[in-house]
């Protein structure tokens, strides 16, 4: 597993080999600095911590000033762990770029989505809507809400009003298509969630196309 992390620049369209256009998602994956290294031995497990994006140390408590300080690095604003097989590849304080990823490379990319506010069952849910016309006055509401004295209640989890968006989501199995060593710029074919300048995480794919 390796993974990195970004703000979302926003999306364009490159052309591929045989000139389609392929949408794509421009992800800035700069100043990722290896923070800690977790093994076997001392953690029971095997990981990678990154510390992404500068930040003025007032901004951080003791305890992560602390934590930064003890590995060498400058003050950073995120942290993320990463499982790894082996951390004998790694350093404490070493900056990660976008190379780590190849061309063809499966990613993860995970992010909090757009926040739509509170909505209804159509826009929420992708219900159908009610008669439009012909004497109907239910155009837009959630259904029937009954049950038969038996269970008699409303079970947890029916699809309702309430908020939509503002989530932790992860959009599985993009493919990278370029990678730009130079600008550490991630370009990934598809979309990723979140608004642009949001943070993304960026991983290696648990799943895979087969």
């Amino acid at each position: 597993m390796k993974g990195l992390v970004g703000r979302k620049i926003g999306m364009t369209q490159i052309f591929d080999e045989t000139g389609l256009i392929v949408p794509v998602t421009v992800i800035d994956v700069a100043s990722n600095v290896v923070t800690q290294i977790k093994t076997t031995e001392t953690d029971g497990y095997n990981a990678v911590q990154v510390g992404y994006e500068d930040v003025k140390e007032k901004t951080l408590n003791k305890p992560q000033k602390g934590h930064l300080n003890r590995a060498g690095v400058t003050p950073r604003r995120t942290l993320r762990e990463f499982r790894v097989e082996g951390t004998e590849e790694f350093t404490v304080g070493q900056e990660l770029k976008a190379d780590l990823f190849e061309v063809g490379d499966r990613v993860d990319a995970s992010g909090t989505s757009k926040g739509k506010g509170f909505q209804g069952n159509i826009k929420r849910h992708n219900q159908a809507k009610g008669p439009m016309s012909h004497g109907s006055r239910y155009h837009r509401g959630p259904g029937a809400m009954a049950a038969a004295a038996s269970p008699g209640k409303v079970f947890k989890g029916k699809k309702l009003p309430g908020q939509m968006g503002n989530k932790k989501t992860t959009v599985k199995n993009l493919e990278v298509v370029k990678v730009d060593v130079e600008r550490n710029l991630l370009i990934v074919k598809g979309a990723v969630p979140g608004p642009r300048k949001s943070l993304v995480t960026i991983s290696e794919s648990t799943k895979q196309d087969k």
